[in-house]
């Protein structure tokens, strides 16, 4: 008898094990994998309360000292432990198999096109993209008033592309280096700069993960994030204008810093223009997967990252050393004094591998829950009793207290039966509403960190009456221009 048939021959035992540690409570499973209603069970209870348990740990994250990748993982496998032995004690031993299955799928599909974005933007970084950026804004001898609206406009229109995490760390050392020891202006720079960014990256897929998610999903067409660029705007012009009143038009100290991009800098902006344009053809035009553009992409860079490698070893390598060098190990070569390296595994190195892992925990555990019931429940309860519009307002609002990626991810689960306009506005609540609280956001979380002691929780909790002003704004204008899109489903 061969393994498997051994497996199969005990597998009734082993759900009649099952039944008599989870009895009495289990409702009976339907085939085809489709998820039941377990939500009466005490494990299932279980299960909730291990959820609960591992996001406290992620919310005190900052003062426990231990990454929120940690928690999350661990609840993500006993919750499906308890999903596998609640469905095999129903005598259904394939439909948790079927759902975890599903759910790494789209893991996997987010993990690799993070990654690829991820290595392109540590590229960027480590070629002196962005020091660039910041050295050229810090020189120019702008006004504080200026720095607050320059900063505020290119974290609207860099988090489109370099995603709202990127953007607001970097506008916001642009601020903390103009600003100095005027801490009031740091602290309302950076409200400012985590709420442009965040808005701006509401109306792109690649502007946050949330919006990536629903791309990928194929409810939203790349070009109908778009129709949320106006609500988008609003969001931001609202709170902005109001906290600019409150910034003085006096110029800083001058600095003298000074920045100068590594060869090929530019090279690697355009290769990921190119790849954010294979990603989204990938999509619309060959119904492919835009991860595939995003690692084909990322190939080139690999490729491009070989010749910078050889260049360096040729300028920098003297003849003798040019003679004996094998071309083959040319990647593992030692680097002179002076030279200035690219490896791109470096940058591979450098991705948020913490928030990848916390991405995998937060996708298992919400998708377990959604296997035993949790979901559509829930479904039934936001959208079902009371609407859409309230539902999807309210997803905003949740999202600046629990985060944004696990209340977005559950809707997507419960896929509600929506038109395109509800689609978008949740796209956009669920973009934005984490700009409510400073810890609403991945945005509003970095930049605490970087501003620590400056921007902090209750700093931005003073002007949050702001912030809800354009986020009520944002969905009034969203009903206004996009009202085509509500068909009243």
């Amino acid at each position: 008898m061969t393994r498997t048939h051994s497996y199969q021959h005990y597998r009734p035992a082993l759900a009649g094990l099952a039944g008599m540690l989870l009895l009495p409570g289990v409702a009976n499973a339907v085939e085809g994998g489709h998820p039941q209603d377990f939500t009466g069970h005490w494990a299932s209870w279980l299960a909730v309360g291990l959820f609960v348990l591992a996001y406290s740990f992620v919310i005190a994250e900052e003062a426990l000292h231990m990454r929120k990748s940690k928690p999350t993982m661990v609840a993500a496998g006993l919750i499906w432990a308890i999903v596998a032995l609640v469905y095999a004690a129903s005598g259904d031993t394939h439909s948790a198999e079927i759902a975890v299955k599903h759910n790494l799928e789209e893991f996997g599909e987010l993990f690799l096109f993070l990654l690829a974005a991820m290595t392109y933007i540590n590229t960027m970084d480590e070629r002196g993209v962005f020091e660039a950026l910041r050295v050229w804004l810090v020189t120019r001898g702008f006004s504080l008033r200026q720095i607050f609206w320059i900063t505020g406009l290119l974290a609207f229109l860099i988090s489109p592309v370099a995603d709202n995490l990127t953007t607001a760390l970097l506008m916001s050392t642009v601020a903390m280096a103009v600003g100095g020891n005027n801490h009031r202006f740091v602290t309302v720079a950076c409200i400012n700069i985590v709420v442009a960014a965040n808005a701006g990256g509401a109306f792109s897929p690649f502007g946050d993960i949330t919006t990536l998610m629903v791309w990928q999903k194929g409810i939203v067409q790349f070009q109908d994030f778009f129709s949320l660029f106006i609500p988008s705007v609003v969001n931001w012009l609202v709170p902005a204008i109001i906290l600019g009143l409150t910034v003085p038009g006096i110029a800083p100290e001058a600095s003298n810093d000074r920045a100068e991009l590594q060869y090929g800098a530019w090279v690697v902006v355009g290769l990921f223009i190119l790849t954010i344009t294979m990603a989204v053809s990938a999509h619309n035009f060959l119904h492919l997967p835009p991860v595939l553009g995003m690692m084909t992409g990322l190939g080139f860079l690999k490729l491009y990252g070989y010749y910078l490698k050889r260049r360096s070893s040729s300028v920098f390598a003297t003849p003798a050393e040019s003679l004996g060098s094998n071309n083959l190990d040319i990647e593992k070569q030692p680097v002179h004094s002076g030279q200035a390296e690219f490896n791109i595994f470096k940058s591979l190195e450098r991705a948020e591998w913490d928030t990848l892992m916390f991405f995998y925990g937060i996708i298992l555990c919400v998708g377990g829950l959604g296997a035993l019931g949790y979901l559509a429940v829930g479904s039934e309860l936001m959208y079902g009793d009371l609407g859409a519009t309230q539902a999807n307002i309210l997803v905003g609002v949740l999202s600046a207290i629990i985060d944004n990626i696990p209340v977005m991810f559950a809707v997507l689960a419960m896929q509600p039966s929506m038109d395109a306009g509800q689609w978008l506005l949740v796209t956009l609540t669920a973009g934005v509403g984490g700009s409510l609280l400073s810890i609403g956001s991945a945005a509003g979380v970095a930049v605490m960190g970087q501003a620590r002691g400056i921007y902090t929780f209750f700093s931005h909790l003073k002007w949050s009456w702001a912030i809800a002003l354009g986020y009520a704004a944002s969905i009034w204008v969203h009903f206004l221009v996009n009202a085509k899109l509500f068909t009243g489903t």
